[in-house]
């Protein structure tokens, strides 16, 4: 039988923990925390948590407060330190990118996917972690598919340090009766808008009639999402180098922000950060993202494309500041950020996103 091609997903366990502990061992075995400057009084998120930390209800994204109050009195709160885990993914891909026969497609910080071909995907696999134990001394754990999207979800069944294969031969046999939340980019809003319609699994979203989820979420997406039942997704590899989409700022104020004008003045400071990282690449914007979470913790986004592509920065600020009309002017607003797409080079566009309207 000749050799078939395979799609490797390699992601490295708790990393941002990892990396950590190695540069602290004393940690080994002890509840980490990463987020913000590390002072878990102050506001700010938990960017990941060792599996020890874990095990005791803390995850990304939860604020540190919260961690704190879950964590046990052993536990570790740490600064995030953006260098330190630059560094390492670079000596990551690095190992990886070595590889005979094999090619990268760096998807993030932690993670990426291997393209190969060939009999044993396992043996890949098996070299990958060997690959990147010997040059960083972290672990990885490796999903295999016949497509990205299998490759992606299989690794979750091979944490940590372990691999798991996924293809369409077992597919519903793994997958079938699983949430649809445990499918590659159906979060809570996607997986709520699909109980509407009684789908509630991923056999049953398969089994969807297709043109009812396109009228749920558009002729692109309600594809993508009925697909998404099947396991279907792309199955190239694509190692040209990585392109950012766009730049953003955020802040989480330690004291909520309550007048129009503290408002104004913060959405105007990240606007200009935002733009300023995109200048420096060169390309012009064309949309606008404001994101909010008001006190105590309800997020909302908006977004829209300015009318044409700009190198100003005035107008990009002008922009995000026309977003912030549709704040809610009686409620207090404890973080804030602005995202900046830009024209994609040699004349691409930026995905599209469905605006979120009204008042946020």
């Amino acid at each position: 039988m000749s050799p078939i091609p395979w799609v490797l997903h390699v992601d490295m366990d708790q990393f941002i923990a990892a990396v950590e502990v190695l540069r602290r061992p004393e940690l080994a075995g002890r509840p980490v925390i990463v987020g913000g400057n590390g002072d878990p009084t102050e506001r700010a998120v938990v960017s990941t948590a060792s599996y020890e930390a874990r095990a005791f209800g803390i995850g990304s994204g939860m604020p540190l407060k919260i961690a704190a109050r879950k964590a046990p009195d052993d536990a570790v709160f740490l600064p995030v330190d953006h260098a330190a885990y630059e560094q390492a993914s670079a000596e990551v891909m690095g190992a990886l990118r070595e590889l005979p026969g094999v090619i990268l497609e760096v998807i993030g910080w932690d993670e990426c996917f291997l393209g190969t071909t060939t009999d044993d995907p396992e043996s890949v696999a098996v070299a990958a972690q060997q690959a990147v134990l010997a040059a960083t001394s972290l672990h990885c754990s490796v999903g295999i598919g016949d497509n990205k999207v299998r490759a992606k979800i299989a690794t979750e069944f091979g944490k940590p340090r372990g691999m798991f294969r996924l293809t369409e031969q077992n597919w519903f046999e793994v997958m079938g009766d699983k949430s649809t939340r445990e499918l590659w980019g159906v979060g809570s809003r996607v997986q709520a808008r699909l109980a509407e319609h009684g789908i509630r699994t991923v056999r049953e979203l398969a089994d969807a009639d297709e043109a009812e989820i396109v009228g749920e979420f558009g002729p692109k997406m309600g594809v993508w999402y009925h697909g998404l039942g099947f396991g279907h997704g792309p199955a190239v590899v694509d190692d040209a180098p990585w392109v950012a989409r766009s730049h953003s700022r955020e802040t989480t104020f330690q004291q909520n922000l309550t007048t129009r004008a503290e408002i104004e003045a913060a959405i105007s400071g990240l606007a200009a950060q935002a733009f300023a990282d995109c200048a420096a690449e060169g390309r012009p914007v064309m949309r606008v993202h404001l994101k909010v979470r008001y006190a105590p913790f309800e997020t909302r986004t908006v977004g829209r494309r300015l009318p044409e592509a700009t190198i100003s920065s005035a107008d990009f600020i002008a922009a995000a500041l026309a977003l912030s009309a549709g704040l809610d002017p009686d409620r207090e607003v404890r973080l804030l950020g602005v995202r900046a797409e830009m024209s994609m080079p040699g004349g691409g566009d930026a995905i599209e996103r469905t605006p979120v309207r009204g008042r946020i």
